[in-house]
């Protein structure tokens, strides 16, 4: 019985010790995991850190360039009475048609201070028969402008509309081509076509117009309400006589 005891009591302290041991194995892995994790969140810290600082010094460097976000790309004075807004698609020949019909008038509403025009660039066209062109075209219309020639390259590129079933301004050579005509030769320009800079915006400007309700391009507005396409047509008379009404 003592025997029984003793061994039992044996055991009990080799169990013992055995689970102390386990016990300070467990608390040395515990504290060397927090010790990796402290680590790693210094780390994550450090990086947040200068990753802040670098993203502000990028936002004062490019403040003023360039569309943001999913915003429209405006000619004209800001305190215009009126507004434009035109969602167009540069692959769209129904677009190239209201700006070959109506792109006199809107400049010279513009010039004389009485129409602003915000262009939202989408891709309806590469949505809907495949290709690049519409959002290679768009990118690089915001890359005009960042060199503050957005209209005249924009005009260009209506200008020199291929077909709805082309892809030509799929090609950074074309596009590049075509800049020229409006001037555009520099090497920040290239590189901003070439390495597609405003792709992000393109997309978000996409995307918000499919978000918008908007069926078809052209959709133009004018001050929120829908002026083109209508059972009235809309003619260049009739969009000034709109506009001067405004004020």
């Amino acid at each position: 019985m003592k025997s029984q005891k003793k061994n039992a009591a044996h055991q009990e302290g080799n169990r013992t010790a055995t689970e102390r041991m386990r016990d300070e194995q467990r608390r040395r892995q515990a504290s060397q995991k927090r010790g990796r994790q402290l680590k790693v969140a210094g780390v994550v810290v450090a990086v947040l850190a200068v990753g802040a600082g670098v993203g502000a010094l990028v936002a004062q460097q490019t403040s003023g360039k360039g569309p943001a976000d999913a915003k429209p790309i405006a000619v004209g004075k800001q305190d215009a009475p009126a507004k434009l807004t035109v969602y167009e698609d540069f692959r769209c020949p129904a677009c190239g048609q209201f700006e070959k019909q109506f792109s006199p008038t809107i400049k010279a509403l513009e010039k004389q201070g009485k129409l602003r025009t915000e262009y939202h660039l989408v891709t309806i066209i590469d949505d809907n028969l495949g290709g690049k062109g519409s959002h290679r075209a768009a990118n690089a219309a915001a890359c005009a402008e960042d060199e503050g020639t957005f209209q005249r390259f924009h005009d260009v590129l209506y200008r020199n509309q291929p077909p709805e079933q082309n892809d030509a301004f799929a090609s950074s050579d074309r596009l590049l081509d075509l800049a020229g005509k409006a001037g555009l030769k520099g090497k920040d320009f290239r590189e901003c076509v070439t390495g597609g800079t405003h792709d992000a915006w393109v997309k978000k400007t996409g995307e918000a117009f499919k978000k918008s309700g908007h069926q078809s391009t052209p959709t133009v507005l004018l001050d929120g309400e829908s002026i083109y396409g209508r059972s009235e047509p809309l003619t260049p008379a009739s969009l000034k006589k709109k506009v001067l009404a405004k004020g």
